[in-house]
């Protein structure tokens, strides 16, 4: 057979040769014989000399115009035929200039062939519209029905390809009658046809380029016509089969049939396929593959599915997040499950769910110790369904969650806010008023605490706190300077004694004993004292061991010396903190005795073994004091030189230089005892020591025969000579009055005196004693000038306390914490009493504080905490600071072991705010589930620190986010950005709300 095709080509080969010349010497012969070829769709081998007769005939005029243009005909459809290239070109000019209709149609056809092979749809059809089916074989004419139908297909045509669709399926024995059916039944299945789209569709199965394609389209065609059956059954005969083009697809529907049949085991599988092998899915698929995990107990992987299918807000969502939750309590995740409730509760498809979820929601809250948002949900749910079955339940579960809360301040507006308060809610109330009041004292809100612990009182049901109620009044009174009242409340606390955190038998008998201090009745005090501790050798904290040294001083105003100096003896031999004022106790007692050589080697020991001591400027100026009443003059000076030299001392420069003056004064140094009392006067005129060296001053003028100086140096420091008579009479005509307590007739007298003398020789007298009077008439405004005019002429005998109560006024009545703070710093420098000191130091602390700044208190904080006996709240404050300033610094190991030494302190603001800075550097270090747990601990222990509170929340949402666990931090920033007080957290919560939403979409499996 090979070589017969190989004769037969050879013998072709030379028959063209042999006639080469005749085609030449008779082109029409030559036409023929190329025309014969063309009919016997040999193109090829006609084209070549039809292209030569065409192109002779362009260069001889004696060519036959008929024969030139025929062969042009055929020579431009050959090479359509052919593509050969410019063949298009030469029958688009064909179709537009040649005359020969029949012609132009039948270029016009194989143009428009040429162009549908080359897929230029729309030119195919401009070319088959030019065409007659008149000059066209019934095969050219079904060819070009199915390529126009195509065609038109391609170019969504669907009205037009359809009928020549039609019109071929309907030939079987047409080549393209399997092509057609496929075509026509896609166009019938878009109809809604399903009967023609079916029978079309088996058609197309039967041949091999379709038989992996159609069953698709079979098995949705079954289904949409009703008959899920058979669907089913074809569907999955087709998977069987295997490389199926859409076996994804398939399995898709088939799993969705099965679904649908409730046959969810079968159905997994092949939804789980179809999902698993699908970059993005409906959440209808999703849905029903996680309801198959559901149903199969497979709580993990139907969490996984629903968990992904929520913020439609549709019924879809709704019964995911319903069906979520339920998975969730089977796993006994009540976190998550809390969560799914809330997406459900949010949603109103369907009101039931919605009920059920908005109880559940709240009592996960309740059981999770989220007890602000279970008061709110319980509330909002019992105003939303009044007659729902949960409504006792949650009655009940309401007034459980305000017997729980920590949350003490929204606890106690809900309480007054409840239109009807059982019996068993207003046996809560004493409970929350005594929460709320530990909070406020914490936070060093003492007024409003006050206001509490008197409505504990008088409220029904109050038993279990009266003990507490009385502890706390009488802390309260004894800060405020109360000491009868704080004796009366103390010792009726201690009838119960009841331990409750700081409040306890210890804490109450210690306070007492500094009330009774206070009242100088060393007996009781003592006796207190003692039954704190009276062992220093078993003293176990500075609430016991200043309470040791505390009776030693008892014993020693007492003037039992023995006893007191036995207890003082003690401290200096196991070195408390205390030992340099034991040591100093020591000395003052050697000197009752007569003992002063003693004394003096104790005062000298001081600054040789306690260099940075507290007692250092007393110890020198006792010292001073020892070698005047000795005579010794010339030994005063040095120490006294040394107590000046002390900056920390500026309180008693005063005094220092009054001795020194008087020292040379009787070491006949005249000169330089003037120069000390010189000093003394010009720099702190308003002293009670200038005014006492004035004698001394005008003795030494007069010795040295000088009283003309004398007058002038003492109207130059405004001690006028000639007005000291009135001055004197004047202030004591007012003092006088307020002495006998006649306040009215002082407040006019002081009045008076200062306008006639505003810098007398009592304007500091007279400026205090008008302050202590307005204070005394809750006229804290008019005091306040008043402390301001004496602290302005500092030191003095009242400067003391008139800058410690404009601070306080500064501080707590007008939150004015910059000018608080300037007088606190005056006090820090002057004050004499150590609790005054304490008070400065924590005053000032408190203003920088508030005023956020950080870097100037951190070191004000770091000298607090070294302070002897400072209170919690001291400690509290100085260690925020502190940290607070590391964790400015960066130095975020320094500052989290810093706020978490805090937070055993007690619950108040700082602590709140310290337990969240653990969970922010926890989260900074990458450590997100101690970060987590830090914040869930702000969230269930400090309930009325709203703030705090709600940035917890935040920064749990920011946890979650960082996790990729947009589910729960989607849940998290949604209940914050719903039920937030703050407006800028609310707003904060909603932007992250919108990324987490944002990165939800780009992450999870639903389209």
């Amino acid at each position: 057979m090979v070589a017969f095709i190989i004769l037969t080509l050879f013998g072709f080969c030379v028959s063209v040769q042999s006639q080469e010349t005749m085609e030449w010497s008779d082109p029409d012969a030559a036409f023929k014989e190329a025309k014969q070829l063309y009919q016997q769709n040999q193109f090829s081998l006609a084209f070549p000399v039809f292209k030569k007769i065409y192109n002779n005939g362009l260069k001889q005029s004696n060519m036959p115009i008929q024969l030139m243009a025929d062969a042009q005909y055929y020579y431009i459809i050959c090479g359509l035929q052919l593509d050969e290239i410019g063949a298009a070109t030469l029958a688009k000019n064909f179709v537009d200039l040649d005359n020969h209709l029949a012609h132009v149609q039948m270029v016009s056809y194989y143009l428009g062939e040429y162009f549908y092979q080359q897929k230029e749809y729309n030119k195919a059809l401009i070319y088959y519209g030019k065409s007659n089916i008149v000059n066209l074989n019934n095969r050219q004419i079904a060819t070009m029905k199915f390529h126009q139908g195509y065609a038109y297909f391609v170019g969504q045509d669907f009205e037009k390809a359809k009928p020549l669709f039609n019109a071929i399926r309907q030939l079987p024995s047409d080549p393209n009658y399997i092509d057609a059916n496929y075509y026509y039944g896609f166009l019938a299945f878009s109809e809604r046809l399903y009967e023609t789209a079916i029978e079309c569709f088996l058609i197309a199965e039967t041949h091999p380029d379709y038989q992996h394609v159609v069953p698709f389209y079979l098995t949705e065609l079954y289904y949409f016509s009703g008959d899920r059956e058979k669907a089913l059954t074809y569907g999955e005969n087709a998977i069987k089969r295997n490389g199926q083009y859409y076996d994804l697809q398939l399995k898709q529907l088939v799993g969705h049939l099965l679904f649908e049949k409730r046959e969810f085991a079968r159905a997994l599988p092949y939804l789980e396929t179809y999902i698993a092998s699908t970059e993005k899915v409906r959440r209808e698929d999703l849905y029903e593959l996680s309801y198959c995990y559901y149903e199969a107990k497979n709580w993990n992987k139907a969490i996984q599915g629903f968990k992904q299918i929520g913020g439609a807000l549709d019924s879809l969502e709704q019964n995911s997040m319903y069906l979520l939750a339920d998975a969730y309590l089977k796993v006994n995740d009540l976190q998550n499950a809390r969560n799914a409730f809330q997406f459900c509760a949010a949603n109103n498809s369907n009101g039931v769910q919605k009920e059920v979820s908005s109880f559940h929601y709240a009592k996960l809250s309740y059981e999770l110790g989220y007890f602000d948002i279970a008061v709110k949900s319980f509330q909002q749910f019992l105003i939303q369904y009044p007659k729902s079955g949960y409504v006792n339940e949650s009655k009940e579960l309401l007034v459980s969650t305000l017997a729980n809360t920590n949350s003490f301040k929204d606890a106690l507006s809900l309480f007054e806010s409840l239109p009807n308060k059982s019996a068993n809610a207003t046996a809560l109330l004493p409970r929350l008023l005594y929460g709320r009041t530990v909070e406020l004292i914490n936070d060093q809100q003492l007024d409003a605490a006050e206001i509490l612990l008197d409505k504990i009182l008088i409220t029904p049901n109050n038993a279990p706190q009266l003990p507490l109620v009385n502890f706390w009044k009488g802390e309260l009174s004894y800060r405020s300077g109360k000491m009868e009242d704080a004796i009366q409340y103390l010792t009726q606390y201690l009838k119960a004694s009841i331990r409750n955190g700081e409040v306890n038998p210890s804490n109450a008998r210690y306070n007492l004993g500094y009330a009774f201090l206070k009242k100088e009745m060393y007996k009781q005090a003592k006796e207190q004292f003692e039954l704190v501790n009276k062992n220093p050798n078993t003293a176990l904290n500075n609430v016991e061991k200043d309470a040791v040294i505390r009776a030693a001083d008892c014993w020693f105003m007492l003037k039992d010396y023995k006893h007191a100096l036995n207890l003082y003896e003690q401290v200096v031999q196991l070195n408390w903190p205390s030992a340099d004022y034991a040591t100093y106790q020591k000395a003052i007692i050697a000197g009752a005795m007569n003992n002063q050589v003693q004394k003096l080697a104790l005062l000298q020991l001081i600054p040789q073994l306690y260099p940075s001591s507290l007692m250092l400027a007393q110890s020198r100026l006792e010292m001073a004091n020892t070698y005047l009443a000795d005579e010794a003059f010339d030994k005063v000076i040095d120490p006294l030189e040394a107590l000046l030299n002390q900056k920390d001392a500026a309180a008693l420069y005063p005094v220092a230089y009054q001795k020194l003056g008087i020292a040379y004064f009787n070491l006949n140094k005249n000169e330089e005892s003037l120069n000390q009392f010189k000093n003394l006067v010009s720099k702190y005129p308003n002293s009670t020591e200038s005014d006492a060296a004035v004698e001394y001053i005008r003795n030494i003028f007069i010795e040295q025969q000088k009283p003309l100086d004398y007058i002038q140096f003492m109207e130059s420091n405004g001690k006028t000579l000639a007005r000291n008579e009135a001055d004197s009479i004047t202030y004591k005509s007012a003092f006088i009055r307020f002495e006998l307590k006649d306040n009215s007739g002082a407040e006019t007298g002081f009045t008076t005196y200062l306008a006639n003398f505003p810098q007398g020789k009592y304007a500091v007298e007279a400026n205090y004693f008008l302050a202590e009077i307005n204070l005394l008439q809750k006229k804290n405004k008019e005091a306040l000038g008043f402390y301001k005019a004496v602290a302005a002429l500092s030191p003095n005998k009242y400067a003391e306390r008139s800058a410690l109560q404009a601070g306080r006024i500064y501080y707590f009545d007008f939150q004015d914490y910059n000018n608080a703070s300037t007088y606190y710093a005056l006090l820090k420098i002057i004050a004499l009493q150590q609790e005054n000191k304490l008070e400065a130091m924590r005053g000032l602390l408190r203003c920088q504080y508030k005023t956020q700044q950080f870097a100037q208190a951190a070191p004000n904080a770091a000298e607090l905490l070294l302070q002897k006996n400072i209170a919690t709240d001291d400690r509290l404050m100085a260690g925020y600071v502190i940290a607070k300033n590391d964790q400015m610094d960066k130095k975020n190991a320094q500052a989290l072991q810093g706020y978490q030494s805090l937070l055993p302190l007690g619950k108040s603001e700082i602590t709140a705010e310290s337990q969240y800075r653990v969970g922010e550097l926890f989260f900074q270090l990458g450590k997100l589930d101690e970060a987590e747990k830090s914040c869930f601990e702000v969230i269930k222990k400090y309930g009325s620190y709203t703030y705090w509170v709600t940035k917890s929340y935040l920064l749990v949402g920011d946890i979650y986010l960082n996790q990729k666990d947009y589910f729960n931090a989607e849940a998290t920033f949604k209940s914050v950005a719903e039920n937030a007080e703050l407006e800028e957290l609310k707003k904060e919560a909603a932007a992250k709300l919108a990324l987490v939403i944002a990165e939800k979409e780009k992450n999870n499996k639903v389209q």
